[in-house]
């Protein structure tokens, strides 16, 4: 199996296209799927069957629904999700299809893309051959706004993107798109936006290699290279914009840390194992590149979806001369106070040293 360094025994990226109904995703994915750079891509599609595209080798994964009692549909990845990626794996050792550069995930429109990470970051099976590349998210610029207001699965797919795609953009004005763009850009500040015209996006799925999993240093920097101010857009937000979204958010904010000392790494383990254990439903996605008093030259870098985090990968060098400890925040219902109150607690960091971030004047 190929990496994307041309090694056979390299893991192989896998991203995850989601998106709400009607966004577009198909759409968009077809179009990629069209690219010489995907020609060695396989694609598991839920809820539909094994279909031949192109000489791609497309798979298919059912998807499990269970209604809850709260009339919530949830989207729960079961062990076919593994036996598909395992069965991938072991067709192309033994050459019955060739080498797998890159594998997309396509979820349902009301699918929660949370499990299928978990399920890419935890399962021992997985580990080694494949690793998350990133979360696409698609939104459709015509019926982004009210589906954002209406639908807490559509706010929550937005907030765990690493890039967010808006689609149907030849289909609105240029100033509908940008409200909906500043909107995105609240509810998922550390996303890169992108553009699809009339259906052909603006990017390359293959430069989401290491997105989400943000080890190449460069993509470290580009992350945590967001507006620096805490974005808690509510009912406060409505003058912003023609459109009014009391509660259009659902709950969900990003915070942004800076700690200015060096972090003594068995104490910010047992804060990470406490704020899992307690709060790991509403932390949507952490992101963090991390001083640490042992080998203070060399980050780790930290990366977390709900009660679910990546072994922490050490880089050889920081990416920039700022060598302060940055951690991004996306959770739901979880005030910002609570986040620094348990770090002080837990991670014996000193409350005078974590600072909120103060958005460049430009």
């Amino acid at each position: 199996m190929s990496g994307p360094d041309g090694s056979h025994d390299a893991p192989v990226p896998v991203t995850i296209v989601t998106g709400f109904l009607g966004s577009g995703k198909t759409t968009v994915l077809n179009r990629l799927l069209r690219r010489p750079s995907l020609a060695g891509a396989a694609v598991i599609i839920n809820e539909f069957g094994a279909i031949g595209l192109d000489h791609l080798l497309i798979e298919a994964s059912e998807e499990q629904f269970t209604l809850l009692d709260n009339g919530c549909v949830c989207c729960t990845v079961r062990g076919d999700l593994v036996a598909t990626l395992k069965e991938l794996d072991r067709r192309g050792r033994a050459g019955e299809v060739p080498d797998l550069t890159h594998v997309i995930i396509e979820t349902t429109g009301l699918a929660d893309p949370a499990p299928i990470l978990h399920t890419l970051m935890a399962e021992p099976e997985l580990a080694g051959r494949y690793f998350v590349a990133g979360v696409v998210t698609t939104v459709d610029a015509v019926n982004g706004w009210s589906t954002l207001d209406r639908h807490a699965e559509a706010a929550k797919q937005v907030a765990v993107a690493d890039r967010l795609l808006v689609t149907k953009t030849d289909l609105v004005s240029g100033e509908a798109l940008g409200e909906l763009q500043h909107r995105l850009a609240h509810l998922a500040p550390a996303a890169r936006q992108s553009l699809a015209h009339n259906g052909e996006p603006d990017f390359d799925i293959m430069d989401n290699q290491h997105l989400g999993a943000a080890v190449d240093p460069d993509r470290v920097a580009a992350w945590l290279d967001v507006p620096a101010a805490d974005h808690e857009c509510g009912a406060d937000c409505a003058h912003e914009h023609h459109h009014h979204h009391g509660h259009a958010h659902h709950g969900i904010q990003s915070y942004s840390f800076v700690i200015d000392e060096p972090i003594e790494w068995a104490a910010f383990a047992r804060w990470l194992d406490y704020v899992a254990a307690l709060k790991g439903e509403d932390l949507l996605r952490l992101k963090g590149l991390v001083n640490v008093t042992d080998e203070p030259e060399r980050p780790l870098v930290l990366h977390g979806v709900q009660h679910v985090f990546h072994p922490p990968v050490r880089l050889d060098a920081w990416p920039s001369d700022d060598r302060r400890t940055r951690l991004v925040f996306i959770v739901r219902d979880i005030a910002r106070e609570t986040i620094a109150r348990t770090l002080t607690k837990f991670a014996a960091i000193d409350a005078a040293s974590i600072q909120r971030p103060v958005r460049n004047a430009a």
